[in-house]
């Protein structure tokens, strides 16, 4: 790892490491002494060759993959980074993080790896393409058929980042857009740049990085945007004023995704009375948001809202935790709780920002603006501050961002004020509300969601469970509306779809089920041979079996509701079933019907069929009377291998009529089936 500590810090571009000759090179100093940590430059580097070899070497070797393996990747990503924890903490304390903030940054980032590897596989198909909904017929006799499509943008997802979080602020970017299938360009904030940079190396290290899917610029990207076209992506984290003037050079066609710094929320929801559990968790979660990463977060709380009559209480319940739980000072000393701030120039646009809000007419609460004692003059140290508004409609409250451990208290009155008041934030990543009672919940959240990306409901059940208020999840979408930059970044596979597009495409069935991999009714069809007797490797798309007749029997109907309990009436009473709308009277159980068709289409011998998965979209859509005759069609819909197990999952398109040809049920049967 102390490579990474060279006199200028490395690039890796066109699959290669390069080091710059820059005696200019930008300085990145330690946070808490001072000390010369690298440099850091991009003088020299091609940055148009680093785009032009992401669009054709990383998008070849990523194109040659499924989404299935894609996410294998991820997970061996994921557990090189793993084995290098330590190393890792170690570069975030250079930046002035604890090991708690570096386990945020680090295991955050390794996190959002596992999960997208997780979900892939489990949300994706095996394949290149995304079906995105059912199928939309255009024609009355089914020959001509529309299906939305998902497929990969065809550039490069450049990716720029803030210092806060060198990891996993790049890795949540980079995850969804290498399992999607498009190369990232990452370009790291200059002040900790190095972290970015050794994460960077394990993964090449590990000789499993695709070509040209990774690339790493560290330093200036001057005229980069400028470059881009139709197909590339920007990724970007920072502030509101840095968003807008790279949305004014990048050109139009370019998908652009932005999130912004936000005046984020907490509030104190009315029944919430000091002493209650509800406070007390309120008041844990306002000391974690000022003192984790020191402040540095762009979901840190801002705005601390709390009922005109509660505001001492808090005051003094925050005092009290801080005072026997902060100690500030170089994060590698044993015993400090709280490091610095970034840098020396970080510390002083927070303090300036402090200012601001106290000329505003905010009072100081709690901390000072003066350094802490005993401390090197060359760290940027800042204790917790608390500022308080008498007056919740300042509009400075609501506009300046001290990005470090500052928060303003706001006094509210109503429920419905409180809500007024979150708005006046111009939008906002993430607001919580502190709460018992649903009724305030449920009302609170109809009002406040629209400016928000993110709403946490914190009560005395989840406050130990709660991920907290500060804690965006690769599940849930990152990003907010208005002021917070008004895009989406993680969401789960809504954030690998953002770097697809999405299709409409018309043709006839058998043009679908090609260009999809997903099997079209009226498409080609065999029925020559059971496909329960087909390996995965054997079946193909289309295989069918067709069963004969089976009658069903008010004696089938009578047991069953015997057997198995289910006596509603409009099994079991003739009368009462005929008064039914949907019913001409006694009619067989749904249930029933998916068991005799399981009868009729199963092969019972030995083979290649492992096990029923489960069933799917299932639809009862013509009632069964006694006497009736049902027929089941069993069609191979979609074969999806499993790349590290000897089998895969296949998905049938079942189908049930009655002796008149009428659809009786529909169905998706989903087995597992060895690959040989």
């Amino acid at each position: 790892m102390e490579r990474t500590m060279s006199a200028v810090l490395p690039s890796y571009v066109n699959d290669a490491w390069v080091t710059p000759d820059d005696p200019d090179a930008a300085i990145v100093r330690d946070a808490s002494t001072g000390a010369e940590v690298c440099r850091v430059s991009s003088r020299g580097i091609d940055l148009a060759g680093a785009l032009a070899y992401a669009r054709e070497i990383g998008q070849r070797s990523l194109g040659e993959l499924t989404f299935h393996q894609r996410a294998l990747l991820l997970k061996q990503f994921a557990l090189a980074l793993s084995e290098h924890k330590d190393e890792l903490y170690a570069l975030c304390a250079k930046g002035g993080s604890t090991r708690r903030d570096a386990m945020i940054d680090v295991d955050g980032g390794i996190g959002v790896l596992f999960t997208y590897s997780s979900k892939g596989r489990r949300e994706l198909p095996n394949a290149q393409v995304v079906v995105d909904g059912p199928v939309e017929p255009l024609s009355k006799d089914g020959s001509f058929s529309g299906q939305h499509i998902l497929t990969r943008l065809p550039g490069v997802a450049v990716q720029i980042n803030a210092f806060n979080f060198p990891m996993w602020g790049p890795l949540e970017k980079f995850a969804p857009a290498f399992l999607a299938g498009v190369p990232s360009l990452i370009k790291p904030a200059t002040p900790t740049a190095y972290v970015t940079e050794a994460w960077v190396r394990i993964l090449v290290d590990t000789g499993l990085v695709p070509a040209g899917s990774l690339q790493l610029v560290s330093g200036a990207i001057p005229g980069l945007l400028g470059q881009l076209r139709l197909g590339d992506l920007v990724g970007f984290t920072g502030s509101a004023s840095t968003a807008a003037r790279l949305r004014a050079e990048i050109p139009g066609d370019v998908r652009f995704t932005a999130e912004t710094d936000s005046i984020n929320a907490s509030v104190l929801g009315p029944d919430a009375a000091p002493g209650t559990p509800a406070f007390d968790a309120f008041v844990r979660q306002l000391f974690t948001e000022l003192t984790a990463k020191t402040g540095q977060k762009c979901t840190a709380i801002r705005r601390a809202l709390v009922p005109e009559d509660r505001i001492g209480a808090l005051v003094d319940a925050l005092q009290t935790v801080v005072d026997s739980r902060v100690v500030i000072g170089d994060p590698r000393d044993e015993g400090v709780t709280m490091g610095p701030l970034v840098s020396l120039e970080q510390r002083d646009e927070v303090l300036r920002n402090v200012r601001r809000l106290q000329d505003a007419g905010g009072s100081l609460l709690l901390g000072s603006t003066d350094a802490p004692a005993d401390l090197d003059a060359q760290g940027a140290f800042v204790g917790p501050v608390l500022l308080g508004f008498g007056d919740a409609s300042v509009p400075a409250a609501h506009e300046v961002e001290a990005f470090g451990p500052v928060a303003t208290v706001l006094p509210y009155r109503t429920l419905e004020e409180a809500a007024e008041i979150v708005a006046r934030g111009g939008g906002s990543l993430v607001t919580s509300l502190v709460t018992d009672d649903p009724g305030v919940a449920a009302s609170f959240v109809s009002r406040a969601s629209a400016y928000n990306g993110r709403v946490l409901v914190l009560s005395s059940i989840n406050a130990r469970t709660s991920t907290g208020h500060g804690s965006p999840v690769p599940h849930l979408v990152h990003g907010g509306p208005g002021r917070a930059g008004g895009g989406e970044e993680l969401g789960g596979i809504r954030a690998v779809l953002h770097h697809m597009q999405r299709t409409a495409i018309q043709g006839s069935p058998e043009m679908l089920t090609a260009i999809t991999g997903v099997w079209h009714e009226g498409a080609a069809t065999d029925v020559a041979r059971h496909p329960f007797r087909k390996s995965l490797r054997e079946l193909h798309l289309g295989d069918r079996f067709e069963s004969g007749p089976r009658e069903v029997s008010l004696a089938d109907i009578e047991h069953f509701a015997e057997f198995t309990g289910d006596t509603f009436y409009a099994h079991t009473d003739e009368e009462a079933a005929a008064a039914n709308p949907f019913f001409p009277g006694r009619v067989a159980h749904g249930y029933l019907l998916v068991s005799f068709a399981a009868g009729l289409f199963v092969d019972p011998a030995p083979g290649p069929v492992l096990a029923n998965y489960g069933l799917e979209n299932l639809r009862f859509l013509t009632p069964v009377s006694p006497g009736d005759e049902i027929r089941v069609t069993l069609t191979a819909k979609q074969i999806t291998p499993r790349e590290t197990d000897e089998y895969g999952e296949v998905r049938w398109d079942a189908v049930l009529r009655n002796q008149r040809d009428e659809i009786v049920a529909t169905y998706d049967v989903l087995t597992l089936v060895a690959k040989e």
